[in-house]
């Protein structure tokens, strides 16, 4: 099994872990499965990670989330557990195979049913989104580097004032102190981007491999 992805020493990283609510039982099943089956496992959100969206879900009183990147579901279930009642989530993929995946844990799910997922290029989804003039309260970016501005801009109008934008990956194992790869420039200026967005008030955080954490700010006009 392959160790959660992590800049912190596998030392502390392991106490994190076990200083963290518990991973439900089908989470694990999910996250084995993905380890064992899928190309690019380490794509996977963690059990530390999940602990965090289920809690910023809960915290902010979101109803309705927008997810960019499914991969096999963990994230989206991890947040569809914190939906209230009536919450939904939307998720959107491109590859059949890993979203195949995510149905299969989303049916076995009592919170399965709050998720939706919108299979095809994302920005195509959330231009269509846009046109349907849907809302959200909280969005999480975890999909291709190099589209992160590209969906951070078109996330941004989908949300009120007071909402709240967690992108995955932004410490990019570390490699952004000294970026060499095409997705090692684009996570720099993600980062760069955000920092001087006025829309937003932003904390980078250094859970996983990185977490950029923003609220779209009440007194900006």
């Amino acid at each position: 099994m392959q160790h959660e992805l992590t800049l912190l020493p596998e030392a502390i990283a392991t106490y994190v872990r076990e200083h963290t609510s518990d991973e439900p039982e089908l989470f694990a099943r999910l996250r084995a499965e993905t380890q064992a089956s899928l190309a690019d496992p380490q794509m996977q959100v963690g059990p530390v990670e999940g602990a965090l969206l289920r809690l910023l879900v809960q915290i902010s009183g979101a109803r309705r989330v927008l997810e960019i990147g499914t991969y096999s579901g963990y994230s989206a279930l991890a947040m569809a557990a914190a939906l209230p009642e009536g919450g939904t989530l939307t998720t959107c993929d491109r590859d059949p195979v890993a979203t195949a995946v995510a149905r299969r844990y989303f049916d076995q799910s009592d919170h399965g049913s709050k998720i939706t997922i919108a299979l095809g290029n994302a920005l195509d989804t959330l231009a269509a989104l846009t046109q349907a003039g849907a809302r959200f309260d909280l969005a999480f970016i975890d999909a291709d580097k190099e589209s992160y501005i590209d969906y951070w801009e078109a996330v941004m109008p989908l949300l009120p004032l007071g909402g709240v934008i967690i992108a995955d990956n932004t410490l990019w194992s570390g490699r952004v102190l000294a970026p060499r790869d095409p997705s090692d420039h684009a996570i720099v200026a993600f980062n760069a981007h955000v920092a001087a967005d006025p829309r937003v008030e932003h904390v980078l955080l250094s859970v996983r491999d990185g977490v950029m954490l923003a609220r779209k700010r009440r007194d900006h006009r």
